[in-house]
């Protein structure tokens, strides 16, 4: 099964829509004052975080930039809406996250729960916003800064001359619109129909799945003010979560790693897993869960989404045209954290343009220095790769978080998980458990 149709069978609803959980900042405009531009300098598809993190440091740069997206903002984003050290170390470079906190829930920890029901907080800079809001924020940032943003518009094809990416076509309305560009970025998340039709895809499955709802149980504000992550051999091989939004409104949900494997005819399909029950689960066996679900109402609709994690399954880049964002796989096997790295790529993608601009570099030059800012990472997906084992034997949990209260110097090293500042696949590594006794 492809993950197109991972997603859409997740994503039918199971409560009528209501009103969104945060109140939205007005919406952007849908087309351009003085028509469709026909050429610009870069022009950046995808308008979530990586695309209007690329798209606002060049037009800071003084860059012409043009921003398209196929949904007019704002719009819904399934998330978990966590944001973590390295997203406020991204805002704080993009000049706007005193804007976001001004409408972000803060949270100081984050609560890991084993299947035994032991807990450990650990302490952290954190926040939850809904991404509607957010990227609401980031694209506004970016069009501030001078970028243009097309209306509603739809990725078919790049164009190429002589084996040089120079442009897109896309569809606006009922029309194709093609627009020249010295670069073209895509920065179009999880689903694969752009990088595959840019000829960019190198895995079309997802590297995992997600479900998420918005609950509103004011009964509950107060109860959970953590970013709560359950584990529990009935989530397996994923976890659940419990996210505090603002105005008693909670995100909760379920994700799923290594959603897909290796069929018999050799192709890979999504494995037989129902998210749903998986999400029912959760609902079961973490009691705050269970409350909340029992007390509240739903914001809206449950809806799933696939993820593309490790920065793998496409190609970074080829002449002309650079892959940013979740499209290149920025978001964290083992957390299924995404934003902060998303923005994080977007901002290099900018930053090697820039320093081929600013010293009239080739355009192989440009995507050497960019794909070498992106494997520099890669190490640290990797690490995070290898602590999915977590999620598939969540019994790991329990003895972290056992070992964990007995040791401040391990506590330090989870709590270095949220920094960036320890090897998460060290601490469920051999000898990362020879240390969790002999420490």
């Amino acid at each position: 099964m492809s993950s197109e149709t991972s997603a859409d069978r997740a994503a039918l609803p199971t409560a009528p829509p209501a009103a969104p959980p945060t109140a939205l900042p007005t919406a952007l405009p849908t087309a351009l004052a003085t028509g469709l531009p026909t050429e610009c300098e870069v022009l950046v598809i995808g308008a979530g975080p990586a695309g209007s993190a690329c798209a606002r440091t060049l037009a800071r740069s003084g860059v012409d930039v043009v921003l398209a997206d196929q949904h007019a903002f704002p719009r819904d984003k399934i998330c978990g809406d966590g944001l973590i050290p390295d997203a406020y170390a991204a805002l704080r470079a993009l000049g706007v996250l005193d804007e976001v906190m001004a409408v972000a829930q803060p949270v100081s920890h984050v609560g890991c729960i084993g299947p035994r029901g032991g807990r450990l907080d650990v302490p952290g800079t954190m926040a939850v916003l809904p991404r509607k809001t957010l990227d609401d924020i980031l694209c506004k940032a970016a069009l501030r800064a001078g970028a243009r943003m097309l209306p509603p518009a739809r990725f078919e094809a790049a164009l190429e001359e002589d084996g040089v990416v120079v442009g897109a076509r896309l569809k606006i309305g009922d029309k194709t619109h093609e627009i020249r560009a010295r670069w073209l970025v895509l920065a179009t998340g999880a689903v694969p129909q752009a990088l595959i039709a840019a000829g960019m895809c190198e895995r079309r499955t997802p590297s995992g799945i997600a479900l998420r709802g918005y609950v509103k149980n004011d009964a509950m504000v107060g109860r959970v003010k953590t970013l709560d992550i359950v584990w529990h051999r009935r989530l397996r091989p994923g976890y659940g979560w419990i996210f505090p939004c603002r105005d008693g409104v909670f995100n909760v949900g379920v994700g799923i790693a290594h959603s897909h494997n290796t069929l018999k005819d050799g192709r890979l399909g999504m494995k037989d897993v129902n998210l749903r029950e998986v999400f029912a689960a959760f609902t079961e066996v973490y009691a705050p869960a269970r409350e909340l679900m029992a007390g509240g109402t739903w914001v809206g609709e449950l809806k799933g989404a696939p993820l593309r994690c490790a920065l793998e399954g496409a190609r970074y880049s080829r002449p002309g045209l650079l892959v940013t964002g979740e499209a290149a796989g920025s978001t964290y096997s083992f957390t299924g954290e995404g934003i902060g790295k998303a923005m994080e790529t977007g901002i290099h993608a900018a930053q090697a343009m820039l320093a081929g601009r600013a010293k009239q570099q080739d355009d192989a030059t440009v995507r050497a220095d960019y794909e070498a800012r992106l494997r520099a990472l890669k190490p640290r997906f990797d690490m995070y790769e290898r602590a999915n084992k977590v999620n598939v034997h969540p019994w790991l949990a329990d003895l972290v978080i056992w070992r964990a209260k007995k040791s401040p110097r391990l506590m330090q090293r989870v709590a270095g998980l949220l920094n960036e500042t320890s090897n998460p696949g060290n601490i469920v590594s051999l000898k990362g458990m020879r240390k969790l006794f002999f420490e």
